[in-house]
Order: C-alpha cells, then structure tokens, then sequence
C-alpha cells in the first residue's frame, strides 16, 4: 500500500513538472509573439506589438495677428508674449496579426484641438478637453486589414487613415513641425470612418499604385447624414524610386435639397524628389465648393455663391551632418476664395468648417534644424510664421496685412515602431 501511494506521489510529481514546463513554454511562446518585432513584421498569427509617439514644444509668442485669423492654426488667439510647454500629440498604438490574412490596429491620440489655441472655460469644452479642461484621448484608428485580397491589394474596413496621411503626410516627413497644407488649411481630414481598396497595379514591383476609400466624411464624430465622402489616389515611383507623382480627387455632398446643391471636389497634385541629400516637394490643390458662401450684395440682398479655394506647398528638407543634423524649409500659399467680387459685394461668410475667413489670405512660413539626439530622438529649433490680408477693397491698416509669429524648440520621440 505505501508503495503505490509513493509511485501515486511520484506519478503526481511528474505531471505538475511537466504541466509547469508546457504552460511557461506556452506562456513564453506567447510572450515571443507579442514581444518579437521580427514575428510582427513577418505576420506571424498570433504575434503583435505596442508603440507611441509624442511631440510638443517650448514656445514664444513673439507676434500676434491682431485679427485672430488662421481658422484651425495652431497658435491662432494666442496673446502675444505668451510662452509655454506644450504637448501637442501623444499617440499609443497597438498593432496585432490575428493570421497571415488579417491584422487589425488600435490608436490612442490626445492632440491639442482646442479652438483659438486656448482652452475654453470648464463649462464649454471642446476638442480633446473633458469637463475640467485636462486633455483627454480619442480613438482615432480602429480598423481591420484584409492583406491580399486579391495580389497587391488590401482591403480595409473601419476608422483608419486617409490617403492624405497616407501619402502626403509620408514625403512631408516633418509633422511634428506641422500638418501637411490641406490639413493645415481645414481642405480634408486625414482620418475617417469607412471601407478602402489599397494596393499596387504591379505588385512585384510596387512601382504604380492606388488608394480608394469611402468614408463618413465626420473623422471619430458619428454620422449625421447620409452623404458620404469618397476619397482617390494613384500613385507611380520613377527613377528607381526617387521621383513619385500623386494625383488625388474627393468628392462630397454636404447639403442636398431642391433649393440648395452644396458639394465640393477637391483635386490635389504632389510631386517629390528624394536623394540621400537633399528632398523637395511640391503639392497643390483646387477645392470647388459649390453653393458655399453667402455674399450681401452692395445694393442689398445675399447671394449664395460657388467657391474655389487653392493653395500651394513647397518643401525641402535634406541633411547637414548624416544621421545627426537637418533642415527643412516650408513655404504655402492659400487664398480659400479666388472669386471675391469687390464691385458687387462687400461682405461674405462661409458654410463649410475649417476654412479661415474666405476672405482672408494666407501665407505660412517654417524654417527648422533637426538634431538627433539619439535614434527616435529629435530636437528641433524652428520659425512658425503666418501672415494674413484681405480680399476686400477700401479697407486700411493691419487688416491689409497682419501676422502670426512663434519662435520654437520641438521635441519629439518615438518607440516600439
């Protein structure tokens, strides 16, 4: 009897042994998937990582339009002489192969959205602000990849990037100094909730591709209507890769009654030249908007009339010391209405959100060294200068000509990606 309780004790032994030893094998499988870089780019199922970014600044206000112009710029009603410590994004990002076929992504961002560049008071939050005004982050990606659906192309489906971000966002390379020109001007957003065809018309190569999306048109804000945003990019790289050309065009209804037709169309052009020592960009865009603007006639009465927007981009960016220092230089142009009619109207208001007043123009200005502190790790002094003057005739003094000037050091970090 006692020897079969001791080979019983023996036998109950050797199974907790190797009980322990196939879960801490599991477990460290498991934490090899989720912690193994090369396993997530290789598409391992099962296999993910974890990763973030943040950039902000020290800053001095050193001049102030004294119009608060500048629609959605980053210092617009900043009093002149204010200075501060500033984050403006914080991004945490998860991303995860559930098998070779599909992988999903999950994004976290806290960015500084509040209006004039100020927080509101408690009461009237807005942007990423809760209720006692602390920054607050939003999902802003949450979708799911289906990679191959057919050879070269993924589809996606939920709240995910736009082309602009896609494409624009990647030659400019500099966001944390500031958003490419369409976002920048309120033309387009970089994100939205839909469905989208990705992919190339030469996979082997990747030399020629596209990018279709349908979306809301309301980026993280539910939908309020039944009109949808449809977004389009193609895409080729030449000369080995050193030339890309991008042609875009957006298309949405915005109010549609049978008194009242208001859409816009947005066609968009970049051109890039990349070389290990120098990179210049070039990106332009017409937006027409049709029945966008109200316009008071100076005989009395308002009409309602069509608008076109355009603006210019140029940037270049190279190193001075590899690996350690750069520069960038950016210069834009935007005039959100190139049809003010001073004879017949002497005042007019917009319709639709993000543009500045389609009055004004407006001409932006950034000028940066980049240090590498370390890799992931950049130091970044710079100039931020925008200038604004209106479009309307008899009018005298800083309303002709005005400006907003900061002077900067950005940092930013990234890891995990």
């Amino acid at each position: 009897m006692k020897q079969t309780l001791l080979k019983l004790k023996l036998l109950l032994h050797v199974l907790i042994i190797i009980s322990v030893t196939l879960l801490t094998s599991a477990e460290s499988r498991a934490q090899y998937l989720l912690n193994n870089d090369s396993a997530f780019k290789a598409g391992t199922p099962n296999s993910g990582r974890l990763w973030g970014y943040a950039f902000g600044d020290y800053y001095y206000k050193a001049h102030s339009d004294s119009f608060n112009r500048g629609g959605k710029a980053q210092y617009t009603g900043i009093p002149q002489g204010r200075t501060a410590f500033q984050f403006r994004r914080i991004y945490l990002g998860y991303d995860y192969n559930i098998s070779a076929k599909f992988s999903a992504e999950l994004l976290l961002a806290m960015e500084d959205n509040f209006p004039a560049g100020n927080p509101p008071s408690s009461s009237a939050p807005s942007g990423d602000l809760l209720q006692d005004n602390k920054i607050a982050p939003y999902i802003k990606y949450m979708d799911l990849r289906w990679k191959d659906i057919w050879k070269g192309t993924d589809l996606v489906v939920g709240q995910q990037p736009t082309p602009l971000s896609a494409y624009s966002e990647k030659l400019w390379t500099y966001r944390p100094l500031e958003r490419v020109m369409t976002d920048f001007t309120g033309s387009t957003g970089t994100y939205d909730m839909g469905v989208s065809l990705q992919g190339a018309f030469d996979p082997n190569t990747k030399n020629y591709g596209y990018f279709l999306m349908v979306g809301n048109g309301s980026k993280a804000v539910p939908e309020s209507d039944n009109f949808k945003w449809f977004y389009s990019e193609i895409w080729g790289k030449l000369f080995d890769k050193h030339l890309e050309l991008h042609l875009y065009q957006d298309y949405e209804r915005i109010n549609w009654t049978p008194t009242w037709h208001h859409d816009r169309a947005m066609t968009k052009g970049l051109i890039a030249y990349t070389t290990p020592a120098i990179t210049i960009g070039v990106e332009g865009y017409i937006n027409k908007l049709h029945k966008d603007n109200f316009a008071s006639r100076k005989l009395g009465g308002i009409d309602t009339l069509n608008v076109t927007a355009n603006g210019i981009s140029v940037f270049v960016r190279g190193p001075i010391i590899k690996d350690k220092l750069g520069f960038v230089v950016r210069f834009d142009s935007f005039n959100p209405n190139e049809n003010i009619d001073n004879d017949t109207y002497n005042k007019y208001s917009g319709t639709t959100p993000g543009y500045n007043d389609p009055t004004t123009k407006q001409v932006f200005f950034l000028a940066a060294l980049d240090w590498t502190a370390t890799k992931n790790v950049h130091f970044m002094p710079n100039i931020w200068y925008s200038h604004y003057a209106t479009q309307l005739a008899g009018l005298t003094g800083k309303i002709n000509g005005d400006y907003d000037l900061v002077w900067r050091l950005t940092f930013f970090f990234t890891f995990g990606k």
